[in-house]
């Protein structure tokens, strides 16, 4: 074989190849391949909205006003469960060491029903303006809500 005559075996090869190739990768159409039923439970889901809890506080700040140093004060954050699924409260925390909510963990409420947040506040060696933050992680869409207290501690009389 002479070198002309490989190379139209080539193209011929490269011709007949993609014609084959293009006629086979027709009938793989990939549409077919989709079950019905699972378009139909990909479908619902997306059309589907979560219904996620929604918690509504009587109050997002509370202020202690003036405070002496060495006060442990408290407050009461109320909220209801104003959605339509259970509301969870997974874990709280405060901002510092001095301030400590006591809340129902885990404790499903369900929606109209009403739960409390007790925060104590340590004012120990905190003298002046305080600003300290609670921070819920939740269930809800939005995954964390906050609560704040302030207070202005006053120095000790010695």
């Amino acid at each position: 074989m002479n070198n002309k005559n490989i190379k139209v075996s080539i193209v011929a090869f490269v011709i007949a190849f993609t014609i084959s190739f293009s006629l086979t990768s027709c009938n793989a159409d990939p549409s077919k391949k989709i079950k019905s039923e699972n378009v139909e439970s990909s479908q619902k889901r997306v059309n589907a909205v979560f219904d996620y809890p929604t918690i509504e506080f009587d109050k997002t700040n509370h202020d202690f006003g003036e405070i002496r140093d060495g006060d442990i004060v408290e407050t009461v954050f109320t909220f209801t469960n104003s959605g339509s699924s259970d509301l969870k409260i997974l874990n709280a925390s405060g901002s510092c060491g001095c301030t400590v909510p006591e809340y129902p963990k885990d404790t499903p409420i369900k929606p109209g029903e009403s739960s409390v947040i007790k925060v104590k506040f340590d004012s120990s060696n905190k003298p002046g303006m305080q600003r300290k933050t609670v921070t819920l992680v939740t269930n809800t869409s939005k995954g964390k809500e906050l609560i704040n207290i302030k207070a202005f501690v006053l120095p000790k009389n010695n």
